[in-house]
């Protein structure tokens, strides 16, 4: 009882000696406790609305596919000579506009002139030669037609000749015949004395003049058909030199034409030359590289300057190959510029054939065994959409960052 009594009065004056402090211990909790459930609100707060914009900017990106290794790109056309000559005039400098057709660069005629000039000549040449020429067909082919007429003839008249000297033979042989007959009668009358001797004689006489007209007539017979077979001979052979004669013309005629056509090519060729001595613009653009100068003596292909196009940009860019599974044809892109500042629209034209790495100079060789697996760049191509403001100012090479709306 006497130790309960002692730890009551210790309460009791343990209270006493708090309660000097108890007002000033009032007087603080009341403010520190809305200082920290403030800042718990404020912590609280500012965590949702991290999340909520996480959120939102996930559900909307998820939309999207960008990439900042992307850049304009356009045709730049490498311009060259297609003749020799020396410049004689330089009508353009770097990073100047120009149009189609402006002329750039002007050669030394001279040397063009004179190679026209002979081409004209050899034109003039060839025609002549095929006008002479020409007419050699025609004239061979009436040629040909009259000797064979006129072996035909001969041959006609050399047989009617020998049938004629056949007659004439028959004729002279019966004579002949005759005229020896009366001859052996006259020798069995003179005999018997019943003609006189001149009577015999005449007989006689004119049995050898038949006898002399049977040879003779033979003789025109071996003549007629050495006629005739001379003109047989010759017939055949103009049957058959005939269509060589006409083809050797023909060829004659188709050399001449193809030496003409010739020429014209050649004469062609040199108005072409001579018309390169002035070089224009293939297309309208920008010049730049310019590496000719007045007095220069340039070959064929020899490169002048470079042109890069003007209103036929597109963007390329390389997106990563985890990125395009979404990605169509047609999809809308938003382009932003570096160098302009400025934001343009396009579309997804089309997806490169292989990745940029296999187009490189060394592609990879996995095959070896140092293999690493990096993800892979697939180059896309993104038209722009035509009548932007700000596309004139466009160059091969600007930075660009394209987003692709893949949902």
């Amino acid at each position: 009882m006497a130790e309960q009594h002692e730890q009551a009065e210790a309460r009791k004056q343990g209270n006493g000696a708090e309660r000097p402090d108890a007002p000033a211990q009032k007087k603080e909790n009341p403010v520190e406790a809305p200082k920290k459930s403030n800042t718990r609100f404020f912590v609280m707060g500012g965590l949702a609305v991290a999340f909520i914009a996480g959120l939102l900017y996930w559900l909307h990106a998820r939309h999207f596919e960008d990439t900042d290794d992307a850049q304009i790109d356009g045709y730049i056309t490498a311009v060259s000579t297609r003749v020799q000559g020396t410049v004689v005039a330089v009508h353009f400098d770097d990073n100047q506009e120009v149009k189609q057709g402006d002329i750039m660069v002007e050669l030394d005629p001279a040397d063009l002139e004179v190679a026209l000039a002979q081409s004209k000549a050899a034109l003039a040449q060839a025609q002549a030669q095929l006008q002479a020429e020409q007419p050699s067909v025609g004239i061979t082919q009436s040629s040909n037609t009259a000797s064979l007429a006129t072996g035909g003839d001969a041959v006609t008249n050399a047989d009617a000749d020998l049938e004629a000297a056949r007659r004439e033979l028959d004729q002279a042989e019966a004579n002949n015949k005759f005229a020896q007959q009366q001859k052996a009668r006259a020798v069995e009358l003179l005999a018997s004395k019943v003609i006189p001797q001149a009577d015999y004689d005449q007989r006689v006489s004119a049995a050898d003049a038949a006898a002399a007209a049977v040879a003779t007539a033979k003789k025109r017979i071996d003549q007629r058909k050495a006629t005739l077979q001379s003109a047989q001979s010759r017939l055949v052979e103009t049957r058959a030199n005939a269509p060589r004669q006409l083809v050797e013309r023909q060829a004659n005629l188709s050399v001449r034409q193809a030496n003409l056509e010739l020429a014209q090519a050649q004469y062609k060729q040199a108005q072409l030359n001579y018309s390169y001595g002035k070089l224009a613009a293939p297309v309208s653009g920008v010049l730049g590289k310019r590496s000719v100068n007045i007095g220069d003596r340039v070959q064929p292909g020899q490169q002048l300057f470079s042109l890069s196009q003007t209103g036929n940009q597109w963007v390329t860019a390389n997106f990563r190959e985890t990125q395009i599974e979404q990605m169509k044809i047609g999809q809308e892109v938003e382009i932003h510029v570096d160098s302009l500042d400025k934001d343009f629209t396009g579309k997804v034209q089309s997806f490169a054939a292989a990745t940029g790495s296999r187009y490189s100079l060394l592609p990879p060789e996995n095959a070896t065994g140092n293999y690493v697996k990096v993800v892979q760049r697939i180059p896309v191509r993104i038209s722009l959409d035509p009548n932007q403001a700000g596309l004139e100012r466009l160059r091969p090479g600007m930075s660009a960052e394209p987003k692709v709306r893949v949902r």
